[in-house]
């Protein structure tokens, strides 16, 4: 296979469309954080606990759909925290964002280290595994690539659709939209700008720690330290790149996973004959001995 042909062939396009899915999630809830006029740099920290939150969930005896449900909600409490100290007490978002990370990061590892202390390796558990979807699973190429994954791929995409729907054809999107651009107008018309930053905030970061908790509840069956690896930082640009609208984001969300995809596939085209550094410029810092697609 050539470095063209690895563009044609399904796995790729699997690959990529798996990838992409952490970003989706973590891209949609910075995205509403951001329409709401709250940048959240917590994103990183958040998608952090939020990976260990649904991963201990399951290795505790949760189902996996507990599992998502307790990191969305670990996520909505650092949403709190966050929104809590930026906008009824106005503080710095950059500084609490930064905060945040930093907090949530290390209070995850710390209690790591306090639940297991004997461990040498990061237990595993059972993952979400795909499911086909009859007739459209089976379409060349773009079947296997989008109707062939796990629930969480399938509850990403569903995602951009529900918050593009909030956003754009809902009063409640209209307030969210309202608030960011122009605060003083939702004010006069009676409505708690305080109220709608908070509650975007909480959900947008809900999100974030559901795209955390794909990557140890779908893509690895297991938590280990650093497995974040950038992706709230990423997800970031990605809301700065689909200008704000979430059908751009997703596009954008894809791209990077192509790409990311790429580079891997290109190392192992290559056969260790070009330095792996050089495919890590192309456009991403994740190797391929952390992934696994």
């Amino acid at each position: 296979m050539d470095a063209f042909e690895i563009l044609l062939s399904a796995s790729f396009w699997v690959a990529a469309i798996r990838i992409a899915s952490p970003l989706i999630f973590a891209t949609m809830g910075e995205l509403i954080c951001e329409r709401a006029g709250v940048l959240n740099l917590g994103i990183e920290g958040i998608m952090t606990a939020g990976a260990f939150a649904g991963w201990f969930t399951v290795y505790s005896g949760g189902d996996l759909w507990t599992g998502v449900l307790v990191a969305a909600l670990a996520g909505a409490m650092f949403g709190l925290l966050h929104a809590t100290l930026t906008v009824p007490l106005g503080l710095s978002q950059h500084v609490v964002g930064i905060g945040i990370t930093l907090l949530a990061t290390s209070l995850t590892y710390f209690t790591y280290r306090l639940l297991l202390p004997e461990v040498t390796s990061p237990p595993k558990i059972e993952p979400f595994q795909p499911v086909a979807i009859p007739g459209l699973s089976d379409i060349p190429v773009i079947g296997q690539a989008l109707f062939n994954q796990t629930p969480l791929t399938y509850l990403a995409f569903a995602t951009v659709a529900l918050t593009a729907w909030v956003l754009y054809r809902t009063p409640l999107g209209l307030a969210v939209r309202a608030v960011g651009e122009n605060p003083s107008a939702v004010e006069a018309q009676g409505i708690s700008v305080t109220a709608i930053r908070i509650g975007a905030v909480m959900v947008g970061s809900a999100l974030m720690a559901i795209g955390g908790a794909f990557l140890t509840m779908s893509a690895f069956n297991s938590f280990f330290f650093e497995m974040i690896n950038g992706r709230g930082w990423i997800a970031i640009a990605l809301v700065v790149f689909g200008s704000w609208r979430p059908g751009k984001a997703l596009i954008g969300a894809i791209l990077f996973a192509a790409f990311d995809a790429y580079q891997v596939r290109l190392q192992q085209l290559t056969g260790g004959v070009v330095p792996y550094q050089i495919f890590l410029m192309m456009p991403t810092r994740l190797s391929a001995k952390q992934l696994r697609y």
